[in-house]
């Protein structure tokens, strides 16, 4: 896999050295258990696989090319390069301004900007319609594409379904950059649909099997399909694609089910000819960062600590995982471990940030999970990990842990 040159304060020689040694010891990812750091007082169970995927720094290293290229122009991100609000600050504070915000509101009019200017497309890629605005005011909308290889497969399948007539069925998040942009291109060849969970799905199975009235679809499903969608006529063929970031045995139920469907409606014989077999187009990163979660669960610890930003998908989804089994806390840094005794962390459910104590039961050796999403810089989970020793006494020195490792 390539070397990116990304700026130096998002690597850890810690970190990296731990990953190194797993990569060579288990070169084909057979081995998904964690790597145990024994500090004495305190153990930390760190995943096999977290931080900075390939088409996070892909993107980080064009953006910051880019700026180290072009001191003199005005630099433009569509939206947030990734989902990770420290990378974000160090981008603005490099002179890059935003247009769109995460949730799609417009911070810049396309007025103020010109075709001298750059705008660089971020990893989750960018709606046809986006596109066609950048290519009417003669912006170039290829050079400085960061768009994620593993988005664009999911297109490229898109497509290939539309090709055979198939509508497309987006498991994704509808307000999410990523699946804007993969409806905006899949509906662009065939009929297409978000939904969000297997909730949605056995509503629209309803629909498929006539439980439900098909005038129903359109208010259930409202501003999630596409244009002139005929429910009687597009949901007799349909594949299931996602938003790379989602929980993969999520799709893979929502996949199932649609198939029973299809197969109670037109029998197991016809079951080709109305159902896409496309299994999974999760992207590698996530679906190892996953999998190494999936191991972590089967340890006993006293908690768990996920670093990453707060509206980042695939990190809420290892959220999610993690607190089926211990209590998870779910921070962005360092600086949320306030003490020993408090922490502030973000609650999922509830979209907010609150502070928990006494955390750390220090009455006996503690045994910490700690991982982060594949937008995380390796320095922060560092710098949590490092704080956390700090609230102890008499832990082993870091070369020791490395030699032990």
């Amino acid at each position: 896999m390539k070397d990116f040159d990304i700026p130096f304060y998002y690597k850890s020689s810690f970190i990296q050295k731990i990953k190194e040694l797993r990569k060579e010891r288990d070169h084909y990812k057979k081995d998904f258990s964690p790597t145990v750091l024994d500090f004495g007082p305190l153990q930390i169970f760190l995943a096999r696989h977290f931080g900075f995927c390939y088409g996070v720094e892909n993107a980080i290293e064009i953006a910051y090319k880019t700026i180290q290229d072009n001191p003199d122009k005005k630099i433009f991100l569509l939206s947030e390069m990734i989902h990770n609000q420290g990378v974000n600050n160090d981008l603005q504070k490099n002179g890059i301004e935003f247009i769109f915000d995460t949730l799609g509101n417009q911070n810049i009019s396309w007025d103020k900007i010109s075709s001298d200017d750059i705008v660089i497309i971020p990893a989750f890629g960018t709606t046809l319609e986006t596109e066609k605005i950048l290519s009417d005011r003669n912006i170039d909308t290829l050079k400085y594409n960061t768009t994620c290889p593993f988005v664009e497969k999911v297109w490229k399948k898109s497509a290939l379904l539309g090709k055979d007539d198939f509508t497309v069925i987006i498991h994704g998040k509808v307000k999410h950059e990523e699946t804007k942009a993969t409806f905006s291109h899949a509906k662009e060849n065939s009929p297409s649909v978000i939904i969000r969970d297997i909730k949605e799905t056995k509503l629209l199975s309803k629909i498929i099997m006539g439980e439900i009235e098909s005038s129903e679809f359109y208010n259930i499903f409202e501003k999630k399909y596409s244009k002139g969608f005929d429910v009687k006529k597009d949901l007799v063929k349909v594949g299931v694609v996602n938003q790379t970031t989602m929980l993969a045995t999520e799709t893979q139920e929502i996949a199932n089910c649609l198939r029973k469907v299809m197969v109670k409606k037109y029998g197991e014989n016809e079951i080709d000819k109305h159902f896409a077999d496309t299994r999974d187009t999760l992207c590698y990163a996530t679906n190892d960062n996953q999998q190494a979660t999936l191991e972590l669960l089967k340890r006993e610890v006293d908690l768990a600590i996920v670093v990453g930003g707060y509206n980042s998908s695939n990190t809420s989804h290892i959220v999610e995982l993690l607190e089926e089994k211990f209590p998870t806390y779910f921070i962005s840094d360092e600086t949320k471990l306030l003490s020993e005794y408090e922490i502030q962390h973000f609650d999922t459910s509830k979209k907010t940030e609150k502070v928990s104590k006494n955390y750390l039961n220090k009455n006996s050796k503690v045994r910490i999970v700690l991982t982060s999403g594949a937008s995380c810089p390796d320095t922060v989970v560092e710098s949590v990990m490092m704080k956390l020793l700090s609230f102890f006494g008499n832990t082993k020195p870091i070369e020791n842990i490395l030699s032990e490792v």
